[in-house]
């Protein structure tokens, strides 16, 4: 190089990676989707045509959750199932001054993005604290805080649209992703693992409890024992195992696969169990809870245990009836669909 060359620059510029098509439908090519401060046009036009943007979260029933718990400021909150946020985010503003959020969730990915969207909102650690655990550890972060209980408690059950959306994590079938399903992917077995290990009769029962699948038999003939690498290799056996099934038929009975071996792997309904047993204690008197539930498995769970709570005295008052997402909600977000809401009133 002659002595008078200019230097080139230490670093060079980055440009955007190119995508193919205008509308590429990959998860991890919908760049704008990624940065919704910077493309707010765009994820504007996603909402406004009933669709969730990849790789974020609205949250269900926002009045209705906000009318039952009734949070008031200076009062003590736990969001149990944190997510992307957005419930936690209305409780603690109508929480302050003076009042305090724990959440909760046992996904480190998720956890760790959501605790910096809320601190960059503004909530200090006088305010808000996260702890990384699912609900069934709800007593030991209160009295790890310092709290005997709280005023008000909120689950939401179920996967978030972030995991779903996100095809590493191996929750959708929708794009090709590993077969795993864990919440928490430094623990437990993944789904793909559970399959290879189980057999036809264990896999029947497993599917027959955790999804109510009519048709569970031969499904567990066809995919028990069997290694599947991807969510596309497992939905494709399952669509082949029911050749005579109608489309629509089919197409249900991979959803209910999926939330079956999804509920197996992270264990859900013995944590849920645990949860609803620990949950009357773990409230003041006045104490507000509300659970958002997505499937019978849950519902009937929270309905039992809180018609045995009422009867057994430990809460003054329950729902009537489930609420469900109004119309116009369920329009704007169809993922909020099969969604119900209960709550219960601590005597």
């Amino acid at each position: 190089m002659p002595d008078d060359a200019a230097p080139q620059s230490a670093a060079a510029h980055q440009r955007r990676p190119r995508y193919r098509g205008k509308n590429p439908r990959r998860f991890e090519e919908r760049y704008k989707e990624h940065n919704p401060a910077r493309y707010a046009e765009t994820i504007a036009k996603v909402l406004s045509a009933g669709r969730t943007p990849a790789g974020t979260h609205r949250p269900i029933m926002v009045a209705e959750i906000l009318d039952v718990l009734a949070p008031r400021r200076g009062e003590v909150a736990v969001d149990c199932t944190l997510g992307h946020g957005g419930h936690a985010e209305e409780l603690l503003r109508c929480l302050q001054p003076g009042g305090h959020l724990i959440g909760l969730d046992a996904d480190p990915v998720e956890l760790r993005k959501t605790e910096e969207r809320l601190r960059g909102l503004g909530f200090g650690a006088e305010s808000f604290r996260t702890e990384r655990t699912n609900f069934a550890g709800l007593p030991r972060v209160l009295a790890a805080a310092g709290f005997p209980a709280a005023d008000t408690i909120l689950a939401d059950l179920g996967a978030s649209s972030m995991q779903l959306d996100e095809p590493g994590r191996g929750f959708s079938f929708k794009h090709e992703g590993p077969l795993d399903m864990r919440m928490n992917p430094e623990r437990g077995q993944p789904a793909g693992a559970l399959i290879a290990k189980i057999d036809a009769r264990q896999l029947h029962t497993l599917l027959s409890a955790n999804a109510e699948e009519p048709i569970a038999a031969p499904l567990a003939e066809a995919i028990a024992g069997k290694y599947f690498a991807t969510t596309i290799g497992l939905a494709a056996a399952i669509r082949a195992a029911l050749p005579r099934a109608k489309e629509e038929e089919r197409e249900l009975s991979v959803r209910r696969v999926f939330q079956a071996l999804r509920i197996a792997v992270n264990d859900e309904f013995s944590a849920l169990e645990t949860f609803l047993r620990l949950l009357p204690d773990c409230l003041n008197h006045g104490g507000r809870a509300a659970i958002l539930t997505f499937h019978s498995g849950e519902d009937r769970r929270v309905k039992k245990a809180f018609a045995a709570g009422l009867r057994d005295g430990l809460y003054a008052r329950i729902a009537d009836a489930v609420i469900r997402p109004t119309a116009e909600e369920r329009r704007a977000n169809p993922r909020s669909t099969a969604a119900k809401l209960r709550w219960a009133l601590r005597s």
